[in-house]
């Protein structure tokens, strides 16, 4: 047996703290809502029952409009901020108060699809709450019903520190209500992590959206940050088709047509994003009415959840290699040698497996399986040499941030088996 398999797999186990994953020990404490949904598919592959707890334990967190938080405070640790007094919501369960990209839907047809029918009963369930957060997604950060998706804050992207934010972020305040107190920079190199200015700014924005009481309306009028994103509604599209294909599974008819019509509406505005002279995909900044230029890995994850004509497709992946080469690792979160360029800063820069996964999935879709294979190798590449790292220097290799990183250890077992999210 590869001995690297049996290591994801202890990782994983080492992560568990009771039917959910930590991330990694320390740095994230608690369940994050986007890295349990590619734990779950790493669990699928060898302990049904476990990932279908992953799930659940994860939707002990939704709240009653639906969101489904992008943190889960289920036991309280001091290594981690902002932790539940500074999010001050009120779910049964002390959660954060904003979310993260809907893989959970994606991860819930893998499962069912694993389990067969004996596993329509855990399906159910959790089919409801993935509907019930997706309409949230349409009424709470698209309410007029453009097709795209908005994030309030940067963290719900999952791509915290991207360069893509950098113009909207500036925006906003850096006064705080709430003392920053870092924790992150005590368990990693403070060069890989955000800056404290970026910090401050999260923060302004927690503060704004609690004294809102959360309240998706009020949020909407008040948010300082507002960006149409192109990789979180991409992901939107994917899970929407993923619930399209349960809802007719279970003879769910109204359902599927109203999956249908969201997916459809959402289809279209993305093509609408399509930047020929960029050759990728952009974001819309809906404070300023303006396109997000920056060159991030967002531009390119709509392979993922749309088929392309090949013109697009072509012009998508000649970008991705030009970007690529002479890197060590790909793929980079942000075009090498731009002004934002990190290599090693959290994400301006490095490659992460689970942005290669997404992105190697939507290449097989499009019909470039052999550069998709190609990711897939460099990204195993990576991991065998260097740990399952929470993310690698495109340049150096190097394994960066957290270390015995769960969605690493998840996007391994999934990519050495050379099976992708198709």
């Amino acid at each position: 047996m590869n001995m690297h398999i049996d290591q994801a797999k202890r990782i994983l186990a080492a992560n568990d703290r009771g039917g959910y994953t930590v991330p990694t020990d320390r740095l994230y404490p608690f369940q994050w809502n986007w890295d349990s949904a590619f734990v779950a598919m790493g669990f699928v592959l060898y302990d049904i029952d476990r990932a279908y707890r992953e799930l659940e334990r994860l939707v002990e967190g939704q709240w009653a409009d639906g969101m489904i938080p992008h943190i889960v405070f289920h036991a309280p640790s001091e290594t981690y901020f902002p932790g539940p007094n500074v999010w001050r919501t009120e779910h049964t369960i002390p959660t954060s108060g904003i979310t993260q990209p809907p893989v959970f839907a994606i991860a819930l047809r893998k499962l069912h699809e694993a389990a067969g029918k004996r596993g329509e009963a855990r399906t159910l369930p959790l089919y409801e709450a993935a509907l019930k957060w997706h309409r949230w997604w349409y009424s709470a950060r698209d309410p007029d019903g453009t097709g795209l998706v908005a994030l309030l804050h940067p963290w719900e992207s999952g791509s915290d520190n991207s360069p893509a934010w950098d113009i909207a972020l500036a925006r906003v305040p850096v006064t705080t209500d709430t003392p920053v107190i870092r924790k992150d920079t005590g368990h990693v190199d403070a060069d890989m992590r955000p800056r404290d200015e970026d910090y401050r700014r999260f923060i302004h924005l927690v503060d704004t959206y609690a004294a809102c009481g959360w309240e998706p309306a009020r949020q909407w009028e008040k948010a300082p940050f507002k960006v149409a994103e192109i990789q979180t509604t991409a992901i939107l599209l994917k899970a929407g088709e993923d619930l399209e294909h349960l809802a007719r599974l279970f003879g769910r008819t109204e359902d599927a047509i109203e999956i249908a019509a969201f997916n459809n509406r959402t289809r279209k505005a993305m093509m609408a994003q399509w930047r020929p002279e960029l050759s990728r995909f952009v974001s819309r900044d809906l404070i300023s009415g303006k396109d997000v230029e920056a060159a991030t890995q967002a531009g390119f994850i709509p392979l993922l959840s749309l088929d392309l004509d090949k013109q697009v497709a072509n012009a998508l992946v000649s970008e991705m290699k030009a970007w690529s080469k002479d890197l060590k690792v790909a793929f980079p979160t942000t075009k090498p040698g731009i002004a934002g360029w990190e290599p090693k800063r959290y994400w301006r820069g490095p490659a992460w497996a689970i942005i290669n996964w997404l992105l190697i999935d939507g290449l097989k879709r499009n019909g470039h399986a052999d550069v998709a294979e190609e990711l897939r190798k460099t990204t195993i590449a990576a991991i065998e040499t260097e740990g399952f790292a929470e993310y690698f220097d495109p340049v150096t290799g190097e394994g960066c941030g957290g270390l015995g990183f769960s969605w690493t250890a998840a996007a391994y077992l999934w990519l050495e088996r050379g099976r992708v999210l198709a």
